[in-house]
């Protein structure tokens, strides 16, 4: 697979893996890309750990349920993240970000202009809808064949310190090549998020997990392989459907960079 296939065809996957094991080539082809990615002065400063324990999957699965029903039932998510949803393809299209919030449960579909109103918020806690959305999630992370944690080396990782910028960026290169390679391998990924929602909730995983104080556990992914029906086709690009995201293309004026940042850079009207 080339690589700019690869990177088109990337994508977080929001449903359920096929039960099969992860194969140790697998695991070991991740780590490979993982540790073959830059860092400030090849220093190096993630580790990681793969979770294939159904006791410790299953715990995980709980804790981030758990968290997710919080985190709805409370207002914290939508109120944290409403600028992000978008309600129709319309939408979508015109903001060209966020993720598009088209499958409320029926119950609550005539009413999706108060998503994030305090109405909407008690609709949703009287028909139970946190529970439901937090039990699917378990049930995500609980049939999941491979977790995988991301830790940062404390002695890179400074909070305040420009080191910390540097792990930072070394941890984000590093998962991308892991993420890019899920898609070579026929494999799906997601970020194991809410239980950093909700506050105690990831301290439980790291207590789980028994991280060594001399690292930090910065994310948590679950992985595993797609059925082929459910495997992102490749996309042609030279189809005149296909437009770059020209809302996020700057061109800096060389010749006068005191004055900023030039208009924005349009893709050739097809």
């Amino acid at each position: 697979m080339e690589l700019l296939d690869a990177i088109r065809r990337r994508h977080t996957t929001n449903g359920a893996f096929l039960p099969d094991r992860v194969s140790a080539e697998h695991q070991r082809i991740l780590m490979e890309v993982a540790g073959r990615a830059p860092s400030q002065l090849n220093s190096q400063p993630w580790r990681f750990v793969l979770i294939e324990s159904r006791e410790t999957i299953e715990t995980i699965a709980d804790i981030s349920g758990s968290s997710m029903t919080t985190a709805m039932s409370n207002g914290t998510f939508f109120e944290r993240y409403k600028p992000y949803f978008r309600f129709s393809k319309a939408e979508m299209a015109r903001q060209r970000s966020g993720m598009l919030f088209d499958r409320l449960p029926a119950p609550l579909r005539p009413f999706t202009s108060q998503a994030f109103t305090s109405r909407g918020q008690k609709l949703m806690n009287s028909l139970h809808v946190p529970q439901t959305l937090g039990s699917e999630n378990r049930r995500l992370v609980a049939s999941s064949p491979l977790l995988i944690g991301v830790m940062l080396d404390r002695a890179e990782y400074r909070p305040g310190e420009l080191s910390s910028f540097y792990s930072l960026f070394s941890m984000g290169a590093a998962m991308e090549n892991l993420w890019l390679t899920t898609v070579e391998l026929g494999m799906g990924i997601q970020f194991v998020s809410f239980p950093m929602e909700v506050p105690g909730q990831w301290d439980r995983i790291v207590a789980l997990l028994d991280v060594p104080d001399g690292l930090e556990l910065m994310a948590v992914y679950r992985l595993g392989y797609l059925p082929e029906e459910r495997r992102r086709p490749a996309i042609d690009w030279t189809s005149s459907e296909r437009k770059l995201p020209s809302q996020y293309v700057f061109r800096e004026r060389a010749s006068r960079p005191q004055e900023g940042w030039d208009d924005l850079v349009r893709p050739p009207e097809h």
